[in-house]
């Protein structure tokens, strides 16, 4: 049985509530984990959406049914993670099942690594930080770290990401130094598209057409601003969630 968490308790009927699987490795150290239950308090009480979250480990998520019957899975920030195997397990569910579902830092990488091998194929590509001894990076060193960076993402007309962030350029605050660095066109010919680049082209957000809600950026929009109003990306999922749940928002 998946062992899961609740992050916060919120002011609204849990009957009633949208549930939201945070997928990750929670620690005090990650920024992200300290702050994503607020901001997901902040939904609750400024926009009234009914929420329910729960934290589930990378290990606990190598369970197939870990998240299914969730009405949301954001794979957090954290990584390395304790369990690859768990973080794509809960991306491919999500994927699969047509669950909302974000990703942000390494749920980006975890998720562009889950679609590489599950949907194109490409089977023994890897990630440099769980596998540094492999011979086909997907996801590598970036050349220049991005921890504490902050940058221009242009975003591509008519995606979901421009829906959602109501704007074709902005800019976002990272915390990673490990990106994709192979095979983008695969990826691209059998279906994910990159819809956000930084200044110098690089992909930093991609979405999957044809799913409910699926987005995944490189950089982190649980970070923006000072905490006390959610990113326009984290309100997206929220109200995904809640439509999924068929809780009226």
């Amino acid at each position: 049985m998946t062992t899961a968490t609740h992050a916060s308790v919120l002011d609204a009927p849990a009957a009633r509530a949208a549930r939201i699987a945070l997928v990750g490795d929670r620690s005090p150290n990650v920024t992200a984990h300290t702050r994503i239950p607020l901001l997901l308090d902040s939904l609750a009480a400024q926009d009234h959406l009914a929420l329910d979250p729960y934290w589930i480990s990378t290990e606990d998520a190598e369970d197939p049914d870990a998240v299914r019957g969730f009405d949301a899975v954001w794979v957090l920030p954290g990584s390395p993670y304790r369990s690859e195997a768990g973080a794509l397990t809960a991306i491919r569910t999500a994927r699969e099942s047509g669950t909302p579902f974000l990703g942000t830092c390494g749920g980006f990488q975890h998720t562009l690594l889950e679609y590489a091998r599950n949907v194109c194929g490409l089977t023994g590509v890897a990630h440099a930080e769980n596998d540094p001894g492999a011979d086909d990076f997907l996801i590598a060193p970036l050349a220049c770290s991005l921890v504490g960076h902050e940058g221009t993402v242009t975003i591509a007309p008519g995606s979901l990401a421009e829906s959602v962030v109501g704007a074709r350029t902005s800019i976002e605050r990272y915390h990673c130094s490990y990106g994709p660095a192979a095979h983008l066109d695969t990826l691209r010919e059998h279906g994910l598209r990159f819809t956000g680049e930084d200044e110098e082209g690089r992909p930093r957000i991609a979405e999957l057409p044809g799913h409910p809600f699926f987005l995944v950026t490189l950089f982190q929009p649980e970070l923006g601003g000072d905490g006390s109003r959610p990113h326009p990306i984290v309100r997206a999922l929220a109200r995904a969630a809640v439509h999924h749940a068929g809780v009226p928002a």
